[in-house]
């Protein structure tokens, strides 16, 4: 179905762009009953929203104009929560009004403010801006919103959640009441109806989506790994499935460490957080777009609203805080009629807390391992079989040269001269420890407690202390021991030994054994299939929390011979010279003595 646009330069720019069917959201804003009209829009991310309430703003500030108005002060004003979502959508606006002679202008946090009071200063169409800067133009007198005839806001409920309300009711506040308000958002919260209620005049509201409805398009998968192992599983995540991706952390270290770590094993990464300057991020974010970088490493900065077309994979390394990061996160694939990909790398301290947050958003994951070097080793071949530099048709340059090395070498060897050139781009898998943890069982139903046998008038006696206060296991399972030199008089307990035993070393309770506490150090037990990951993991670099060592059962050592004891000298305090007099000490001594004596 072709777009019902009147507007002959919007439709060339749609052609022009291979814009030829629409999504239901555009259809849904350029319907006769939304026309001029304040709209209240939830749309999945994908959906094509930007394209749309562009198209909806040509009836109020074009009509049947085939080129936009000579004007200074500005007609439209968008509003986006992030530096990146506004700076995409100046770019969407830009071409899609640029044959109606429109200019757009953009004005984002990090960027040179004097530049953008001069190309306000000389007269714009459309403004596409960040709250607080936005703010800040309007507070100088650069941005007069005097004729504004429209103010949209996309990504509303983000813009509250990153607590930007006093802000756009400032600008809201600024702009004419007779103008159109457009208001997009993923989902309508409280928080946006109460907003859109205060701002908008008989709006027409519009969800494209059913509620609670996962996307469509997206693939989700919950990679089971190890604690100690996020990074290694991710590695082969990234080889096996050889497609650009993005990354999620939940914090800015996490970023760094990661990218840090995907550069030294050979990948083509870039990091995106908030840390970085407005040019660094805009760099990042081309290089993924031109396909110069594999691998994005991001926090939930870039998780809003940013457009990658060929983007086919989306990694959670951390799991989201909840149900709308976990969306908006992987919205960023699966856009505009792609299929796309989600993997949640899911440790089995955290499994609990990944179901729960997969169910909120009404999504049925498939539970698996991460790839092993093998498979990847193995899904390298097929791509190297299929990879059009085998299929494609020869110059005759090629055969030429082709010729000539067959003349020195075999057709075999040429072959695994070509395999090697192959691989040697490709980074190295890394070893993961598979890790199968079963789905918890639901709790059974508590039996009903019968009535409380009466107390007996027996005397309290405390239990005698031994060395083993804590005992998990009584079966014949084989362990291993450990060792951490914190015991009694470090206040060492099992109620804070145990998570931190735990989080170390990536695994769950049931693998802990005994606990033996003494007083200058504690033993206890782990499982012997895992054993080694656990050892790997309180070696790995960067572990400080707590020294613990291999060790042995306590008493299963050799036993130490002390040797002679040496003997006792008694001290014999020298005699007083005859004739002298008495020290103060013999005076008191001889006075406590008559004391009781008398």
């Amino acid at each position: 179905m072709p777009f019902p646009i009147k507007n002959p330069a919007l439709a060339r720019a749609l052609a022009a762009r291979g814009y030829n069917d629409p999504t239901e959201v555009q259809l849904a804003v350029l319907a006769p009953e939304a026309e001029d009209r304040d709209l209240l829009v939830s749309a999945q991310t994908g959906s094509g929203k930007t394209v749309a309430f562009g198209l909806a703003l040509a009836s109020t500030i074009l009509g049947d104009a085939e080129r936009l108005p000579a004007t200074i002060l500005p007609l439209v004003l968008v509003i986006a929560p992030t530096r990146e979502l506004a700076l995409q959508v100046h770019a969407e606006l830009t071409w899609l009004y640029e044959q109606a002679g429109g200019r757009v202008v953009s004005c984002v946090g990090g960027m040179d403010a004097r530049r953008e009071q001069r190309l306000l200063a000389a007269g714009c169409h459309i403004v596409v801006g960040t709250p607080g800067r936005l703010q800040d133009h309007i507070n100088r007198g650069a941005l007069k919103l005097d004729e504004c005839e429209a103010v949209v806001l996309d990504e509303a409920d983000e813009m509250l959640d990153l607590g930007f309300k006093d802000e756009l009711e400032f600008i809201l506040s600024a702009a004419p009441e007779s103008r159109r308000t457009l208001l997009f958002s993923a989902t309508i919260a409280r928080e946006i109806a109460n907003l859109a209620r205060k701002y908008q005049q008989n709006a027409l509201r519009i969800d494209t989506v059913a509620r609670n409805q996962p996307h469509a398009d997206i693939e989700y998968r919950a990679i089971r790994v190890g604690g100690h192992e996020i990074e290694q599983g991710l590695v082969n995540l990234l080889r096996f499935h050889d497609s650009r991706a993005l990354v999620f952390c939940s914090t800015r270290d996490t970023v760094r460490h990661l990218h840090a770590s995907l550069l030294a094993r050979g990948f083509n990464a870039v990091a995106l957080s908030g840390e970085l300057s407005q040019s660094e991020r805009n760099t990042a974010l081309n290089a993924l777009r031109e396909g110069r970088a594999q691998v994005c490493i991001a926090t939930d900065v870039a998780a809003r609203g940013l457009d990658l077309p060929d983007l086919d994979l989306v990694i959670h390394a951390d799991l989201p805080t909840n149900k709308a990061s976990l969306l908006h996160r992987s919205g960023r694939t699966g856009r505009a009629g792609r299929k796309g990909m989600c993997l949640v790398l899911v440790s089995p301290s955290k499994r609990r807390r990944a179901e729960l947050l997969l169910g909120s958003a009404n999504i049925e994951a498939i539970w698996q391992d991460p790839p092993t070097a093998a498979q990847i080793k193995a899904r390298d071949q097929e791509r190297l079989l299929e990879d059009e530099i085998l299929t494609a048709a020869p110059s005759e340059d090629e055969l030429a040269l082709g010729a000539k090395l067959l003349e020195r070498q075999d057709a075999a060897t040429i072959a695994a001269a070509l395999i090697r050139l192959y691989r040697s781009h490709l980074p190295e898998p890394a070893n993961v420890t598979i890790q199968a943890h079963a789905p918890r069982e639901p709790f059974a139903a508590r039996p009903e407690r019968g009535p409380r046998p009466a107390r007996e008038n027996a005397p309290f006696e405390r239990p005698v202390r031994e060395n083993t206060p804590y005992e998990r296991r009584t079966d014949n399972a084989p362990m291993a021991w450990f060792r951490s030199p914190i015991g009694r008089k470090h206040n060492a307990d099992p109620k804070w030994l145990i998570p931190l035993i735990c989080r170390l070393g990536g695994i769950t309770k049931a693998e802990i054994g005994a606990i033996r506490i003494f007083d200058r150090e504690t033993k206890f037990e782990i499982s012997a299939p895992v054993a080694e990951a656990f050892a790997a993991a309180i070696t790995a670099p960067g572990v400080t929390d707590l020294l613990v060592e291999p060790s042995t059962a306590p008493g299963a050592g050799p036993a130490r011979d002390p040797g002679p004891r040496p003997e006792k000298t008694k001290f014999i305090r020298p005699a007083r010279p005859e004739g002298g007099k008495p020290t103060e000490q013999e005076r008191r001594r001889k006075n406590k003595v008559l004391k009781k004596t008398y």
